[in-house]
């Protein structure tokens, strides 16, 4: 597409560049024309058309067309209709009833494209090589207002991009580059011989190079709009190259390694380090400094076991307490002297009080009594079982040891 041209030419360069330098014109609506370097649809620009005694006329005319069997009531659009695609012009009823006695041509210095570039886009100015102007196949229409006004609108006709610029738009208006060209698309009565004159313009002589960003804004005017930038060589960030996915190792790659590794020497062998020993090549010495160590590692866990404890909750409710001990323990607690003038007797247990002022014995594990669970379970039916009634069918063990060292000194 086309939508942003340069056009600085005079009316007499216009009719110049048309080949009509010969042929009578007239000049229209002129005083409406501002030369620019950034023209944009909405703006008027010259346009050669043939005229009724069979000159030309240099019309001043709006860029972005406007149907003539638009509402004269409606707010012309001039955005959506700037560019018509060539290959459809002669189906669209918008164009269709134009090809045949309003077609015209419209000459420009250069015209501007957009390469998107990521999230940006870059401008660049295209022209030809030898400065001469650029003229581009077009349509034009007249529309009236509400209040009787004529207005003059127009339209670039556009094409497939050529080879040439295919890496920077899809698409490029119709260039019309040499006289029998401009003649037979402004003068020629018959038009199934347009279509060969629609082709991309393929010729070297097209040049372009980039541009600042700022000739997106319309504000933006003057010989800076076609000053030639350089361009940065786009370099990937540090956090994009942190981030990129590592690139799976290809069989050259892993030929390569195999043989880097080949040529190295190999350097003396390190022997592995088990828990502080270091192994070394005679089996029978490493077994059995291996035993010995796992004898002292069971030494350390015997040690610590004898600081594990069974340690009951709490009981916060002193009622509940008494109620669940023999009547011995309720009597001493009724006059005040439990506890008093005791003294626990040291057997490798530990002493524990409750809020409710009760002592108890804990007996240490045995490496003789059953499961833990179970043991747990004998431990609270015995407690909550009254002096003198009721037998227990469980035998408990005869030998009690504080510790588990014993069982693993005899073997």
């Amino acid at each position: 597409m086309c939508g942003r041209a340069r056009c600085t030419l005079r009316p007499e360069d216009v009719r110049r560049a048309c080949h009509r330098h010969d042929f009578p014109a007239h000049f229209l609506h002129l005083e409406c024309y501002r030369p620019s370097y950034n023209v944009a649809p909405g703006s008027y620009m010259p346009v050669l058309r043939r005229d009724n005694d069979g000159g030309v006329a240099v019309h001043c005319m709006k860029w972005g067309l406007v149907p003539g069997f638009t509402k004269k009531t409606d707010k012309p659009d001039f955005f959506k209709m700037f560019n018509a695609r060539s290959e459809s012009v002669a189906e669209k009823a918008s164009f269709r009833r134009l090809l045949p006695q309003n077609r015209c041509l419209v000459a420009v210095d250069g015209f501007y494209e957009w390469k998107k570039e990521g999230s940006k886009k870059q401008p660049y100015y295209i022209h030809f090589k030898d400065e001469r102007p650029l003229v581009f196949a077009a349509l034009f229409d007249s529309w009236q207002n509400s209040e009787v006004e004529t207005l003059y609108t127009f339209t670039i006709l556009t094409t497939a991009s050529s080879s040439a610029l295919d890496w920077l738009h899809d698409r490029m208006p119709v260039i019309l580059g040499d006289k029998d060209s401009v003649d037979t698309w402004l003068d020629d009565p018959s038009t199934s011989k347009l279509q060969p004159l629609l082709a991309p313009y393929e010729k070297s002589d097209l040049v372009w190079y980039p541009v600042t960003p700022a000739i997106g804004k319309l504000s933006f005017d003057g010989p800076e709009c076609i000053q030639q930038i350089p361009l940065k060589a786009s370099q990937n960030s540090l956090i994009s190259k942190f981030f990129s996915a590592k690139q799976p190792k290809t069989e050259e790659r892993d030929r390569e390694t195999r043989s880097n590794d080949a040529t190295i020497p190999a350097g003396p062998k390190e022997e592995p380090i088990l828990e502080g020993v270091l192994v070394s090549d005679n089996n029978d010495e490493t077994k059995e400094v291996v035993d010995e160590e796992k004898d002292k590692s069971n030494e350390a866990q015997n040690l610590c076991f004898q600081k594990i404890v069974k340690a009951e909750p709490l009981i916060g409710d002193s009622s509940s307490a008494i109620a669940s001990h023999p009547e011995s323990v309720k009597k001493e607690v009724e006059e005040g002297t439990y506890g008093e003038g005791e003294s626990v007797e040291e057997t490798g247990g530990l002493e524990f009080t409750g809020k409710s002022g009760i002592k108890r014995d804990y007996k240490l594990f045995s490496a003789q009594e059953k499961q833990w669970k179970q043991s747990v379970r004998l431990q609270d039916k015995s407690c909550g079982r009254k002096q003198g009634k009721g037998k227990s069918n469980i035998k408990k063990s005869k030998e009690t040891q504080s510790t588990l060292h014993f069982f693993f000194d005899e073997k």
